[in-house]
Order: structure tokens, then sequence, then C-alpha cells
């Protein structure tokens, strides 16, 4: 199988070769600089560039935010850049373009479309969701607030970034046809959600229901990106049509059998526990041995559960790969 092909095989349920080498998200630029100090050549900083130096699937990621590079910066970590609906109008400017960066982006987009054709890497792409994306105009404190102060204002900008993100995939998809997206939304910590199930309904899923029936009937898969513990908002998510979920971690809690059992049908990624890697072979593999059940059944991809952490040795990261290999392997041939 190729890099494409072994991607719809395992998010379809079908027999599979084995499971993709992936890292779903770029390391750290703290691992990479350490990395660099223990071998990794110094003249490998793009994402992709040392996904090819350790012989990983290459899956191509293009984030799409509504906010464009020239928009008011936060005063400090957290805080927001709007406030009030007269400071959202007036940075609406700055908002949902579709111009050059835009065009820019598809431009590269359509080269690396050469490679995913030819069955040689994945294509996905990331929105900022209807949790996330008002948080980055209200800030962190303000936007949970904003939920009951400003609940006109709240379903104006997911409104408003609904209509940009469907203009958005009808673009991209004019040039390519990705395989897979995610909703970012980190709504979650580790004690579950961030927001009721009532506020979802009434806030987010009206938005969800009219862009991901869009991203389907173009053959898309549907993930929510969400830190913490998914366990409890995942039904929420997979109500509102939504089929995946990453990143997993296992340090906020979620028990991934647990997580299979109630929602068999949803597709996985992620859920290798990062805070195993720093400690050599033996826990490594005691992990994977956790997670090999649920792989070799279909629909889940073994990934770190976040970005790799700088405590992780170039040394103990290649063990981790030639692991990931073993059982990458085992779980192809349990598979169908």
């Amino acid at each position: 199988m190729n890099t494409r092909e072994r991607f719809h095989a395992i998010a379809d349920y079908k027999e599979f070769d084995r499971l993709p080498i992936l890292e779903w998200a770029g390391w750290w630029d703290k691992t990479k600089e350490r990395w660099h100090g223990e071998g990794l050549p110094r003249n490998l900083k793009d994402r992709y560039e040392i996904s090819e130096y350790f012989d990983l699937d290459i899956y191509y990621q293009y984030w799409f935010r509504g906010a464009s590079p020239d928009a008011p910066q936060p005063k400090s970590h957290g805080a927001g850049i709007v406030s009030n609906e007269k400071e959202y109008e007036s940075t609406k400017p700055f908002l949902y373009q579709i111009g050059d960066n835009l065009d820019n982006t598809l431009r590269e987009v359509e080269k690396r479309t050469k490679i995913q054709e030819k069955g040689d890497a994945a294509i996905w792409f990331s929105l900022d969701g209807f949790f996330w994306f008002p948080r980055v105009l209200l800030g962190i404190e303000e936007h949970l607030y904003a939920f009951y102060d400003s609940p006109e204002l709240m379903h104006r900008i997911n409104s408003d970034n609904t209509e940009w993100m469907l203009k958005v995939i009808d673009r991209l998809c004019d040039v390519c046809e990705p395989d897979f997206m995610t909703f970012a939304e980190d709504m979650s910590y580790n004690n579950g959600p961030m927001i009721s199930k009532e506020l979802f309904y009434e806030f987010m899923k009206p938005y969800y229901d009219i862009v991901v029936p869009h991203l389907k009937k173009r053959g898309i898969r549907v993930f929510v990106d969400s830190d913490g513990d998914i366990s409890e908002p995942a039904a929420w998510f997979e109500d509102a049509g939504l089929e995946g979920i990453l990143p997993l971690e296992a340090q906020a809690g979620v028990d991934l059998p647990k997580l299979r059992e109630a929602h068999p049908q949803m597709l996985l990624m992620g859920a290798f526990d990062k805070m195993t890697m720093p400690k050599g072979e033996k826990a490594m593999r005691a992990e994977f041995e956790r997670l090999l059940p649920v792989a070799a059944k279909g629909g889940f991809f073994i990934s770190c559960d976040h970005q790799t952490p700088p405590g992780v040795s170039l040394e103990n990261y290649k063990i981790y790969l030639k692991l990931f290999r073993e059982f990458a392997k085992l779980a192809g041939d349990a598979s169908g």
C-alpha cells in the first residue's frame, strides 16, 4: 500500500498492511534544538524535511486561519483583540480574507497534489473552530463569559466564520482533494470540557450542521482537534457529524479502550502517551502493547498524543520509531 491508500483503508476499517508511521503535528522548537545538539543535522528544521529524515509517512497539513497575519495582536498571552460588537466590526477588515495569503497557500497545495496523487502523501487541512476562533478574538477568560454576556456577538462571529469556511473549502477543493481535515477547538482540559453540552448545542452545533455536510459531500473525513479529556464531548461532536478525534491525551485521562467502546465508528488519532518516551524502551514497548488491540481493528492511527516533548532524547526517539515500525506491522498483520 502507498501512504494515501493506507490512510483510507484504515479510515474505512478495511484490511491494511501496516499503520502509518505518523507524526500528526510537528516537533516543539525546544525538541528540535535538543536533537540538533545530539546529531540531527542542523540544516533540517522544516517539519517535512525532518519527517523524511526519520522516514515517516508524509501527511501535509495546511492551516487556514480566520485572522490574517496583519490583524491586531493581543497585548499579552491569552488576551483578546476585541471585546464588543463595535470593536469586532472595526477588526473585520483583518478577518475572513479571501486574497493573496490564501492564493499563495493554494499554489503550494497544488504543487504537493502531484505527490498526493501518486499516493506518496496525504493532504489535510485545519480550520479555527467554533470554540477556538471566538476565543482568539475575545481572549481566554472573556470568551467564557461571552457565552452568557454576549451571545449575539458569539453567534455573529460563528456565523461569519461559517460563511468564510465554505468559501475556503470550495477554493481548496478546486486544486486538491484533501484526505481529511480538523476543526481546531481545544475545548477540554484534564477534567473534561470547558463548556456544557447545552452551550455546545446552542453556540457550536448549528454551525457544524452547515459546514460538516459541505465537507462530507466532497469526501473529506472530518476530525476535531482538542487537547485535554475529550471523552464526554466526543458524543456531542459525533452527533454534529464529525467522524474523528485527535490527539487523545493520556495524561488528561483519555481511556482509549473505553472511548473506542463508546464510539465504535469514530476515527481516532494519537493516544501514545508521550510521557513514556523519555523512560526508555521497556516503557514505550508497554505503551504500544496497550494500543495494539485497538489499532488492529482499524479506524485508529497511533501517534504521539501531542508533540514530542524536549525531555525526549534523539536516541530515545529513534527507539520509539523502531518500536513503532514493529507494532505498525503487527497491527497490519492482525487487521481484516
